[in-house]
């Protein structure tokens, strides 16, 4: 079974800077799409960043246009883990994040519908 688990979150000042963890297991191909949402409260699920990767390469990434320039996302082969360093916080950036993943080769792209979904980690950026 493919599990997710996200950490990371917690109370940072605007400006400030937080990494967000997602460990990663059951994908025995090493193959996958991984997304980072979030949702803010009243707001709709947002997507913040994807990235594909097989092995050690990566295929693709994207992010929301909301947080380029802000956010990174990176991964840890040997940990099983992606990350996301969330830097330059802003308020608006307040919202429980989550991870989603789906297993496959996509090049170029991600995938619409994603399979696997962690529980959420709180993200507060205070003003």
């Amino acid at each position: 079974d493919v599990q997710l688990q996200a950490s990371g979150g917690g109370l940072v000042q605007a400006g400030g800077s937080l990494r967000l963890s997602c460990a990663v297991s059951g994908f025995d191909s090493g193959s996958y799409a991984i997304a980072w949402f979030r949702q803010a409260p009243g707001k709709e699920r947002e997507e913040v960043s994807c990235t594909s990767v097989s092995g050690t390469a990566t295929f693709y990434t994207r992010y929301a246009d909301s947080v380029k320039g802000r956010f990174t996302v990176s991964t840890d082969n040997t940990e099983n883990t992606v990350y996301l360093q969330m830097n330059s916080l802003k308020p608006d950036d307040t919202a429980v994040y989550s991870c989603a993943a789906r297993g496959g080769i996509f090049i170029g792209n991600c995938p619409r519908n994603f399979v696997s979904w962690s529980q959420g980690t709180l993200v507060t950026v205070s003003s």
